[in-house]
């Protein structure tokens, strides 16, 4: 794989989940993930916990029972990264395998079978994985270490991106395509996102969910128009999303409920810009509605708000952004079908909207809230700032420090991944490192937590003050 800018400044997502390390920012930290219906969390401990329907199974539990608490997903350990289907559900492990469980019908588990399951089954012929992601259908995609794409499930439309229209029960590779650092799925489309910051999509496009300016869809990779400098996607129903390298966001495709953003309701076939919102680093998309991480830890939504997975207090349908209500100090997305969930620098995690099947968590009854509800008997959810601050491994000096830290001399540092947050678990700076001295000049007056990932996968932390 190329080694460029986005390559040191996306892969951080991969290498992040590789090291259960939680990045406030980007749209693939996957610590929780929204399902159609249903949700979950990775605890510290590598288990998962889910909570909302679960009448195909999709909580993992060994029953077919919904909960609207959160319950423990049978027989797995070792969890990295989620991916919420519909009707599905499937983790990565820290060993690169991936595991499904729920709705089959399609081979959306992509273990050679079509049947149903409510415990965690393995995909079939998948090793080196470092990202997954599910789609608001039925199938699946998972990216694996040698930057290619494979997919698994329904493919009527093209959907799975290898030339056919064939569906597969096993995991088969998407066609021509390589070096790629993201991938995100919609209802019938998917997209990948390049080391060279380009966007690709397949599939359905009736509605210009491929964003390449036609209407006509493909079962191969397509490339998106107009976008470059690109650093995470997201996918909808009906429309896709990009974040670029400046913070804006820009989503194509159908726009009958306002997910575009752009103060329209009007479909757009090529990227269009998201109005009135800056400062973003991280985007999630439900069905018909978009989510935005800001800089300052605040959630902006847009799109449709029939249940209030809007979070804003209303249940009126906004075509621009609107700050979801009493919520700070969120460091990551998800959005669900007409639900949204939001985790929190404390570890707590916070939903909001549809709660007809208990996909809220809060034990209440199962009533529907326009503004955010805190999920209730959670385990502990491990955060930037609470792991760095129980594993400080590292020594540094001179601490406090004015303009330049020494890293303890005994770590090797050549092809190093360098990542500092503040207390808050916001996102200082990512970039690769070969020397202990490290320029902390531009940094404000506070505490901060770094940590430092080798090409092996091996990671250590430490924490400094900046005078």
């Amino acid at each position: 794989m190329k080694k460029n800018y986005y390559t040191k400044t996306v892969a951080v997502i991969i290498l992040l989940a590789i090291t259960n390390y939680l990045l406030p920012g980007f749209s693939s930290a996957q610590t929780i993930a929204g399902g159609e219906y249903h949700s979950h969390a990775i605890c510290s401990d590598g288990a998962v916990m889910g909570w909302g329907s679960n009448n195909l199974g999709q909580l993992g539990n060994g029953n077919n029972t919904d909960s609207n608490v959160p319950v423990q997903v049978s027989n797995l350990t070792g969890v990295i990264a989620l991916a919420g289907g519909t009707s599905y559900s499937l983790a990565l492990k820290n060993d690169g395998t991936v595991w499904a469980w729920g709705q089959n019908e399609t081979g959306q588990l992509g273990n050679g079978t079509n049947t149903n399951t409510n415990v965690p089954v393995q995909v079939s012929n998948l090793t080196g994985i470092i990202a997954i992601t599910g789609g608001k259908l039925r199938n699946a995609f998972a990216l694996k270490n040698d930057g290619t794409v494979w997919g698994w499930g329904l493919n009527s439309v093209g959907q799975l991106g290898n030339g056919s229209n064939v569906n597969s029960n096993v995991p088969v590779q998407v066609s021509n395509l390589t070096d790629i650092i993201a991938i995100a799925d919609g209802l019938s489309h998917a997209l990948a996102l390049k080391n060279d910051g380009t966007v690709w999509s397949w599939g359905f496009n009736t509605n210009g969910e491929l964003g390449n300016g036609t209407n006509t869809g493909s079962n191969i990779p397509v490339q998106v128009s107009n976008l470059t400098d690109v650093i995470a996607i997201a996918a909808g129903y009906y429309h896709g999303s990009a974040l670029k390298s400046d913070n804006t966001v820009w989503n194509w495709g159908g726009n009958a409920q306002g997910q575009l953003g752009n103060g329209t309701n009007t479909a757009s076939n090529i990227p269009v810009q998201v109005s009135t919102v800056s400062g973003i680093v991280a985007i999630s998309n439900g069905f018909f509605h978009s989510l935005a991480l800001k800089n300052d830890n605040t959630v902006s939504a847009w799109g449709r708000n029939a249940s209030g997975q809007l979070g804003n207090g209303a249940n009126t349908d906004s075509n621009v952004p609107v700050q979801v209500s009493n919520l700070t100090d969120a460091i990551e997305i998800s959005g669900g079908i007409s639900h949204s969930v939001v985790l929190k620098s404390d570890g707590t995690i916070w939903s909001f909207g549809q709660d007809l099947y208990g996909q809220l968590g809060n034990g209440g009854t199962n009533t529907n809230s326009n503004v955010p509800v805190e999920v209730t008997g959670l385990c502990q959810i491990i955060t930037a700032v609470n792991e760095l601050t129980q594993n400080n491994s590292l020594a540094v000096y001179p601490n406090p420090a004015a303009d330049f830290i020494t890293i303890n001399a005994s770590v090797q540092l050549q092809n190093t991944l360098l990542h500092v947050t503040d207390v808050t678990g916001k996102l200082m700076r990512s970039e690769m490192i070969s020397s202990a001295t490290i320029d902390v000049s531009q940094l404000s007056a506070g505490l901060y937590f770094g940590r430092l990932t080798g090409n092996d996968n091996s990671s250590s932390v430490f924490k400094f003050v900046k005078e």
